[in-house]
């Protein structure tokens, strides 16, 4: 997370305001087409994972080669619409200055292949988060931000178009990543080992699977990128760009998040095969209550502090960056909570209500952003969209939930919703009184800080914790105190 924010100021410092909306604008648009891979990933995470709960290593085998023949298929799939439709898209509609088209299409090719290397990795990816690997995930992925690092420094020193050097950089990280993963899994899982299945009726489950999953990330990219590029549209590259700074934010900080997230989801698919639901029931309304407090915790006091540390990391900052950064905070911290609700969603395997009412009601806002935009208003009136929507989406979850696992929705009201709710003004109170009485300094951003992360901390211990979570908390940090 830290190193993610850190080069984020050094790329925007070295390709510069518009280079870096170009950057952010033109990989969007191959975003677009990853929903085909995202609908499939899912599907590929649910799979293994249940397979993997009910121990048949024959299916497991099975499943993992038929989602690989699935994903290379996909890859190419990609390959075609990003080269056609996607590249003239690119060449028609964006706002790109024309001395700049001919390394924005540089750009465009580079993040075209990098994305096809990710799509064709993701059953590997998904075998390792299966057998609950974490140690292997997080030192991979440490590894990849120091790599990003080494890149982000060699664009300061080699004399080269900046934007076209980036992109041929981060191909070749993406490159490595998945060249270690691919190993790794080869090495210790047998079932990574190719064989030709010819189950027609696991493809067609699968695909079957997918196809609704297909309908709800197709909305997650269109609320996600394609305002994006409505905000191209309507204001170019600069705007492009500090979207791209708060989005850096949002992924850094959500990836935090995502990883405590991606730990426990096996567990509530895997105790959903055998038949837990005790068991899964407390997953999902512990993982959601610790997941929005790690994310609270970090973002207070980015909140109460953005323009300061916004002009301290980037030195220069674009316009709107401060208000996209606090609205997308708010968004995640919405979004969070929904996590385990999906993954319980999904592992039911009952996903087809779930996709529609949810997949149509969060692609509404690349409409409805689309008509306040016209209508004069500013660009932040997109993320205000996005709040709103994110809380209804939120308790429409909650209901479907209920619905397929009889879960009892008025103990997660009460110890997530309620909770989550009650905490907020009580930790507020410290630090903001430490930020209204001194003067912007860096003395200021620290004791607020402080002040955020103790008295965030205290307030969340005594009220957000019950009697046996206060037990479990005290239990492990003695455990790490021994060691």
């Amino acid at each position: 997370m830290l190193v993610t924010l850190y080069t984020s100021r050094i790329i925007l410092n070295t390709l510069g305001v518009v280079d870096y909306g170009i950057y952010n604008v033109v990989g969007g648009v191959v975003a677009l087409f990853g929903f085909f891979n995202s609908a499939m990933s899912s599907a590929t995470q649910r799979f293994l994972s249940f397979e993997i709960g009910k121990n048949d290593f024959k299916q497991l085998r099975k499943t993992f080669n038929a989602s690989q023949v699935i994903h290379v298929g996909i890859a190419f799939f990609i390959f075609i619409l990003s080269e056609t439709i996607g590249l003239w898209f690119v060449k028609t509609y964006l706002v790109i200055p024309p001395e700049r088209l001919d390394a924005a299409i540089w750009v465009y090719h580079c993040s075209v292949l990098s994305f096809m290397v990710t799509v064709i990795q993701v059953p590997y990816n998904a075998t390792i988060i299966a057998h609950e690997r974490m140690n292997v995930y997080a030192y991979v992925s440490i590894f990849e931000v120091v790599l990003k690092l080494f890149i982000v420094f060699l664009l300061t020193y080699i004399s080269y178009d900046k934007l076209k050097l980036y992109g041929i950089l981060y191909l070749i990280v993406v490159l490595i990543i998945a060249g270690i993963y691919r190993l790794y899994t080869y090495y210790n899982f047998s079932e990574t080992k190719f064989e030709i299945v010819n189950d027609k009726k696991l493809y067609k489950t699968l695909i079957n699977y997918s196809a609704w999953n297909l309908f709800g990330n197709f909305s997650g990219v269109a609320k996600g990128q394609g305002v994006n590029i409505l905000l191209n549209m309507f204001f170019g590259p600069s705007v492009n760009a500090a979207r791209g700074i708060s989005t850096q934010v949002q992924g850094a900080l959500n990836g935090f998040v995502n990883n405590f997230q991606m730990a426990v989801n096996p567990q509530i698919i895997k105790s959903y095969a055998v038949g837990d639901k005790e068991y899964m029931t407390q997953l999902i309304i512990r993982s959601s209550k610790y997941s929005f407090y790690l994310l609270y915790i970090l973002s207070l006091p980015i909140i109460l502090e953005v323009d300061q540390i916004l002009v301290l990391w980037l030195k220069t900052v674009p316009e709107y960056t401060p208000i996209f950064t606090v609205l997308v905070l708010v968004v995640i911290l919405i979004d969070c909570i929904s996590g385990p609700l999906m993954t319980a969603i999904q592992a039911t395997g009952k996903i087809k209500v779930y996709q529609a009412v949810v997949g149509t009601l969060l692609i509404l806002i690349l409409p409805i952003s689309y008509i306040y935009l016209r209508r004069g208003y500013s660009p932040e009136v997109t993320l205000y969209i996005n709040i709103v929507i994110a809380i209804v989406a939120l308790v429409i979850r909650l209901y479907i939930v209920m619905k397929l696992l009889e879960f009892p929705i008025i103990i997660f009201i009460k110890e997530v919703i309620i909770k989550n709710i009650a905490i907020i003004p009580l930790t507020i109170f410290i630090p903001l009184l430490v930020r209204n009485s001194m003067d912007a300094d860096l003395t200021r951003l620290i004791l607020v800080f402080i002040s955020a992360f103790v008295w965030s901390f205290i307030i969340i211990y005594t009220i957000g914790l019950n009697k046996q979570e206060k037990i479990l908390l005290l239990k492990n940090f003695n455990k790490v105190l021994k060691r």
